[in-house]
């Protein structure tokens, strides 16, 4: 619910907070005293048009702030924290229009466009003016409050056309994805197969491409490697010179090294040292002579052997710069490839698949909306009967509400297969029309009234607040308690602040609220007061009569006491 709003510098408003109740809240005032600021505050909060003109003469901005008690799962929360609002502890909005045309707001704590305010108030307060009767001016809305008032009924078959349509869209627009992509699918089959048939030819294994790299530099180097082997082979082992006499070696010089030593070493530590490692090259000496006589033995000049290495990393190279740097990339390739293919292979079979499957789709759709359309039909006729009955009792007895159910132009939709409009006929003999047409601005009102009683009761409201002005134009007399009835009613399910000029429908009033302008002969203001039991009555008897007279008083008093006996004896 709005539990308060604050109006600041806003046309003849100076300042004034109004402390709204949960049920009806009425608000009254002698005329030019400002109510319209109130509706058109209220209206500037939910993020209706600024206007620079509604800015009090001489204030450089107005404010309008609002305290709203709606849980964070509410739909109105739940968008304020998507633009960043704190909603934890309610939601407080606040809109700003300074006096050269600039507007500002502000959600939860946090400056936002003013769309979001809008979108914020369309689940919050729901205004009925004579020129705010958005909900009867949109089709759409005609068919959104049918199905609220349909229930279950409506519900599930919504539900279930919902679902049935949902899927019919998802599988008809893969079907056509994939009916359209089939020449680029084809194409890209061929590609990937052509690539695949490469590396199965092939065949690399990991790790190929280094290995052969090393074998290509050896063999082709075969020659150079063995000249260099045997001559350091040579150079540690000894070879015979050109006398045919052995050339000592460097594991023949160790030798004699050590046989200097001999017999002394062991006279001394530290030359014994020097023997010890004198012996250890010598043994390093002899191993590494032996290893290069085996690895003379191992080089070979193999012109095949390096040419078939040299064509085999050529093919690999090839390979690679198709499908990725190294071998392994290749094969990475390759792995991805195969798992594309059946994927694009597997998409013909898809579309075997899906042609049956969007058919019967498409016939489920056809039998849920046409048992959406059914349901809706019935729920149209009880909802035309219990709104002309609502009528009956706000001085349009004579009126007649049709809800007229018709094929949507457009074919099938997401809300189905039928377009509602709500049709009225104002005078009997007349053909009922569309009644944002049909109805005069105060009649408007009323058929909204009337709407909002019957869904709210049948627990169709989906917002916390409603908001009513001038509902009772044209209205007096008994008709006027009709109206004050019909809106306590509405006021049993939700949250309601109506403006009235009316002392019938005030009577009714959870809270009573004034507003009341004054002058210090220069500059006039107006302000927002509750009243309290006394000041109430006072109040009625001034709408009444102009005057706070005893007779005035006291018939104030007895309408305070039948509002309340029609209430309790509907409540009963």
């Amino acid at each position: 619910m709005l539990q308060e709003l604050r109006i600041q510098r806003l046309g003849v408003i100076d300042d004034a907070v109004l402390d709204l109740h949960p049920g009806l809240n009425v608000l009254t005032g002698e005329t030019g005293a400002g109510k319209t600021m109130v509706v058109t505050g209220l209206g500037l909060l939910l993020g209706a048009r600024a206007d620079a003109g509604l800015v009090r003469s001489g204030a450089s901005t107005a404010v309008v702030e609002g305290l709203v008690d709606v849980p964070e799962s509410h739909p109105a929360s739940v968008r304020a924290a998507e633009a960043g609002a704190e909603v934890a502890d309610g939601l407080v909005l606040v809109r700003s229009v300074s006096a050269e045309g600039r507007s500002r707001a502000h959600v939860g704590g946090r400056s936002a466009p003013v769309g979001v305010l809008a979108e914020v108030g369309e689940h919050l307060v729901a205004v009925h003016g004579q020129a705010d009767q958005w909900r009867l001016r949109h089709g759409d809305q005609h068919r959104a409050m049918l199905d609220q008032f349909g229930g279950d009924a409506v519900a599930k078959a919504l539900a279930r056309y919902t679902a049935v349509y949902d899927e019919h869209e998802a599988a008809r627009t893969e079907l056509a994805s994939l009916r359209e992509a089939a020449r680029d699918r084809a194409r890209e089959v061929e590609i990937l197969q052509h690539g695949l048939e490469q590396l199965e030819q092939l065949d690399p294994q990991p790790g190929e491409d280094a290995d052969l790299r090393v074998e290509d530099e050896r063999l082709s180097h075969a020659e150079g490697l063995r000249t260099a082997a045997a001559l350091a082979h040579d150079h540690l082992a000894g070879t015979p010179d050109y006398s045919g006499q052995e050339a000592p070696g460097a594991a023949e010089t160790v030798a004699a090294a050590r046989q200097a030593l001999a017999g002394e070493a062991d006279h001394d530590p530290a030359l014994k040292e020097l023997d010890r490692r004198l012996a250890d090259l010598g043994y390093l000496v002899a191993d590494l002579a032996a290893d290069l006589s085996s690895y003379l033995t191992d080089v070979d000049v193999d012109p095949a052997r390096l040419a078939w290495v040299q064509q085999r990393r050529a093919d690999l190279t090839a390979l690679t710069r198709k499908y990725g740097e190294t071998v392994a990339d290749a094969l990475d390739w390759g792995r991805e490839a195969a798992r594309r293919l059946d994927l694009l292979l597997g998409s013909d079979s898809r579309i075997e698949e899906l042609e049956p499957r969007v058919a019967e789709l498409d016939a489920q759709r056809t039998t849920a909306a046409q048992a959406l359309t059914a349901a809706r039909r019935k729920a149209a006729s009880r909802l035309a009967k219990a709104v002309t009955a609502e009528l009956a009792h706000l001085a349009m007895g004579q009126a007649r509400v049709e809800v007229d159910v018709r094929p949507r132009g457009a074919g099938l939709g997401r809300s189905g297969a039928d377009d509602v409009e709500i049709l009225l006929a104002a005078n009997p003999g007349t053909p009922a029309r569309t009644v944002a047409k049909a109805a005069s601005g105060g009649e408007l009102s009323r058929v909204m009234l009337a709407l909002e009683v019957v869904t709210g009761a049948a627990g169709g409201a989906d917002v916390p607040t409603f908001v009513f002005d001038e509902v009772d134009a044209g209205v007096g007399g008994s008709a006027a308690l009709d109206v004050g009835a019909r809106l306590a009613a509405l006021a049993e399910h939700a949250q309601v602040v109506v403006v009235t000029h009316l002392p019938q429908v005030a009577a009714y009033a959870d809270r009573h609220l004034v507003v009341r302008k004054a002058s210090d002969g220069h500059i006039t203001s107006s302000g927002v007061h509750a009243l309290d039991d006394d000041e109430r009555l006072r109040e009625l008897a001034r709408m009444m009569s102009g005057a706070e007279t005893d007779a005035a008083l006291d018939h104030a008093r007895e309408l305070v006491a039948a509002s309340s006996a029609r209430r309790a004896a509907a409540v009963s």
